[in-house]
């Protein structure tokens, strides 16, 4: 039966709410932008610290790798511990190794701080998702998870910028590294304050601490049995194995690997991928990557607007034919013309915007407050893991199969997303989060 409508579920946009959805974003922003400036970076970096295939692959994909152990291991502890403890303490170690990146002297060293940042970074994405998730109304939820993409394609069009202010500058590649500290110095400092999440309080049995919660955001007429979730459950990690859990854990994990094994790719070699296709290196294709990078910020905006009338199914089914489309038309036409390149990198780049959006929709509304964190998390770490495996074997894939067969490649991935959205994807728009994650609700 659904819920009765409430007063957290209903209530209006607030100043609370636009402050949460903005230092929410800063994970999504510093995962952009590490991914992307680590592509740039290696033009330099590559060089001096002379990379082999190996290692070029693995400094590529240590970051995304760190993600899977960050997203799999801290949503949990943030499901345990609550989600304003773990809020900052993620960015304080993005900051101190962002710094360390500009002091490396060899391959090794700089895997290692790149596989710590993804942890972190990974951490993040559960801690402050789940977070912003519970306080969110459903008229604003769908629009403010999936504009926190939008903070994500935006880190990877500051990074181009970063990175071609320093293409042609001696050791350019070590303040294009260090330079993450400073949006995660200032995240730090933004979310100092924001108090616990209230649906996470009342989970773990903590009444009058949620009570207190709920009154300084939404006012004093507001309690408990206003947010539509009264129960104290125990977390338990194993639930997730669930049939019904499960079913959702290989919808939202396969999908978005789908979508992100072939973006991530291009993102942490879009250089390299255009000058396979022929065109020209240097500078001219890192502002190609940025237009590139633009367009996937692009396909955001028509994605954020639609998402409560259109809903998520229907998005996430065209998007996906789209972008298949995008990738066998680079697969099969790797000597076509500069325009049809880039159209078609263009095209598959404006349509992974919906999908994008849906990443952070879905996990947060398809799981209940207890294994909410953990189950983003359990996500996040099942799309990374892909992802890093296909950042490294791509600058193999090009060496050995070139770039027609490599893009043939990650159009099969993309089909692969496709087939699992037609069968699998649910449909939430208009639910509210206790609606959406119940397993009586959607089949």
């Amino acid at each position: 039966m659904a819920l009765a409508k409430t007063s957290v579920e209903d209530s209006p946009f607030t100043p609370f709410l636009m402050k949460l959805s903005v230092y929410s974003s800063g994970g999504p922003f510093l995962d952009g932008y590490i991914l992307v400036i680590i592509g740039i970076a290696l033009m330099q970096l590559g060089p001096e610290l002379q990379l082999d295939t190996f290692w070029t692959g693995m400094i590529g994909a240590a970051a995304l790798a760190g993600l899977f152990l960050g997203g799999a291991v801290f949503g949990y502890i943030t499901d345990l511990v609550g989600r304003k403890l773990m809020y900052t303490i993620d960015l304080i170690a993005i900051i101190i190794c962002s710094v360390l990146q500009m002091f490396v002297t060899t391959p090794g060293e700089l895997f290692f701080l790149r596989f710590a940042i993804g942890i972190a970074v990974g951490a993040d994405y559960p801690i402050a998702t789940a977070l912003l998730a519970e306080f969110a109304p459903r008229k604003y939820r769908g629009i403010l998870l999936g504009g926190l993409i939008v903070m994500w394609y935006l880190g990877a069009c500051t990074a181009n910028l970063v990175g071609f202010a320093f293409a042609n500058t001696p050791g350019g590649w070590r303040w294009m590294l260090g330079s993450a500290a400073i949006p995660a110095l200032i995240l730090v400092i933004g979310r100092w304050g924001t108090p616990e999440s209230a649906r996470w309080l009342v989970s773990k049995g903590r009444i009058d601490e949620a009570r207190s919660v709920l009154k300084q955001v939404y006012g004093p007429n507001v309690d408990i049995e206003n947010l539509g979730e009264v129960t104290s459950v125990q977390t338990r990690y194993r639930k997730l194995l669930e049939p019904e859990y499960l079913k959702r854990i290989i919808f939202v994990g396969g999908y978005w690997m789908a979508q992100v094994v072939p973006c991530f790719a291009i993102y942490t070699f879009g250089p390299a991928i255009l000058g396979a296709f022929g065109l020209e290196k240097g500078n001219l294709a890192i502002l190609g990557d940025g237009l590139i990078s633009l367009f996937f910020l692009l396909g955001c905006i028509p994605a954020l607007l639609l998402i409560n009338s259109m809903g998520r199914r229907p998005m996430l089914n065209w998007s996906f034919l789209f972008m298949t489309l995008a990738m066998f038309i680079l697969g099969f036409l790797p000597d076509a013309s500069t325009m049809i390149i880039i159209s078609a990198f263009a095209l598959y780049a404006f349509f992974s915007g919906p999908p994008s959006v849906l990443d952070w929709v879905y996990p947060n509304e398809l799981f209940p407050t207890e294994i909410r964190a953990s189950a983003v998390g359990l996500c996040t770490a099942i799309s990374r893991i892909g992802a890093a495996l296909g950042t490294f074997l791509l600058p193999y894939s090009l060496k050995s199969f070139g770039i027609g067969p490599t893009m043939l490649i990650c159009a099969v991935i993309t089909l692969m997303g496709l087939i699992l959205s037609l069968f699998m994807a649910p449909e939430t728009k208009g639910m509210t989060l206790a609606e959406a994650s119940s397993v009586s609700q959607i089949g």
